[in-house]
């Protein structure tokens, strides 16, 4: 074990840096007046929706007219922010209004961080049945019932620690999702405690592809098939390095059982996207690299995919993650597949 004479400061380090990162992030976006903070919230907050061992709010937003059988979608926020901020931040909320879908935000509380950030590095949480991947896993079927929603259109997202946590729940309950976005995120298991985590994000490193997908297969019982991943990752990001989203296509791709080279490269308004299909030409990965950009959600204000509103760690270059990852899940459609064997469901569930 290594000496804690070494391990506490080289921590105070990580933990000064990603405080400094996290208000230099305000500082400018406060500067250039675009804040999506305080802004009236189109969100209602659910209560009583299960079992809560990860002590997590739950918060929805619905079209008045919203169809049976409609979409789910989880958006998980990142450190700092809460569930209005990243509605607001996203358009997630606004283009559910287009395409006739619900969203499920989970909130953390600052009992549990006092950042804010979920627990993706906690193995308390990130265990399926136990935390806070407990707690998002019964705001799912909570969700499902209040709005009749289809359980075989379940898909999750998010950024940075929210982003993380997303790889939490495509890991832990890969049955439940078709699909997922993570957006400077981290791929599942990199880290067991603070210190690990710091050094994930900080640290540029690669890992083996089987050995990252061997954590995702060692986290349920779950064989596949497996939900399908979008990766966004900002070419210049300070706070989680680029090296986590190359780490996040390896532990899938393993996981799919697909090569790691892509089927497909093009150019969307300057920034790269990657694409790895199965050997029928169905997409199950894609990835954005976005060109210059730090780090946050890459937004597009004012072109005609509008969506979501600039501010701190969400970032106006020229694309909409958000309008992208829609139509990556197929929300643009009437039919999304699900990822998995198809199965009677029981009118009683039980939650593992």
């Amino acid at each position: 074990m290594r000496d804690l004479r070494e391990i506490l400061p080289r921590l105070q380090a990580f933990r000064s840096k990603f405080e400094h990162l996290l208000a230099a992030a305000r500082k400018n976006a406060a500067q250039a007046r675009v804040s999506p903070a305080g802004r009236a919230t189109r969100l209602r907050e659910l209560t009583g929706f299960g079992v809560n061992p990860g002590n997590l709010r739950m918060f929805v937003y619905a079209p008045k007219e919203l169809p049976p059988k409609a979409p789910l979608v989880i958006a998980l926020h990142g450190c700092t922010q809460n569930a209005a901020e990243y509605d607001h931040g996203t358009g997630w909320s606004s283009l559910a209004d287009s395409l006739g879908f619900a969203v499920v935000y989970p909130q953390q509380q600052p009992a549990n961080n006092p950042k804010n950030c979920f627990s993706w590095f906690l193995p308390n949480d990130i265990a399926r049945g136990h935390g806070e991947a407990r707690s998002i896993r019964e705001m799912v079927e909570h969700a499902i019932a209040t709005f009749a929603a289809d359980r075989r259109k379940v898909f999750v997202t998010g950024l940075s620690a929210g982003g993380a946590m997303a790889s939490v729940m495509l890991a832990t309950y890969p049955e439940v999702f078709a699909g997922g976005a993570i957006i400077a995120g981290l791929p599942y298991g990199c880290a067991g405690n603070v210190q690990q985590a710091f050094e994930a994000m900080f640290t540029e490193r690669g890992h083996a592809a089987q050995a990252l997908g061997n954590r995702v297969r060692a986290a349920s019982r779950h064989r596949g098939p497996w939900p399908k991943i979008s990766v966004w990752h900002g070419a210049n990001d300070p706070i989680v390095r680029p090296s986590n989203g190359e780490d996040i296509i390896r532990q899938w791709t393993d996981v799919h059982g697909i090569s790691e080279s892509p089927s497909h490269h093009e150019f969307i308004e300057n920034h790269t996207r990657r694409v790895w299909s199965d050997a029928n030409g169905k997409p199950l990965i894609e990835a954005f690299s976005i060109s210059g950009m730090m780090h946050g959600v890459p937004l597009a204000t004012t072109t005609g995919e509008r969506c979501g509103s600039a501010g701190a760690f969400f970032l106006d270059v020229g694309i909409s993650s958000t309008h992208h990852i829609a139509r990556f899940f197929r929300l643009h459609e009437s039919l999304v597949e699900m990822p998995r064997a198809a199965a009677p469901v029981s009118t009683t569930i039980q939650i593992p």
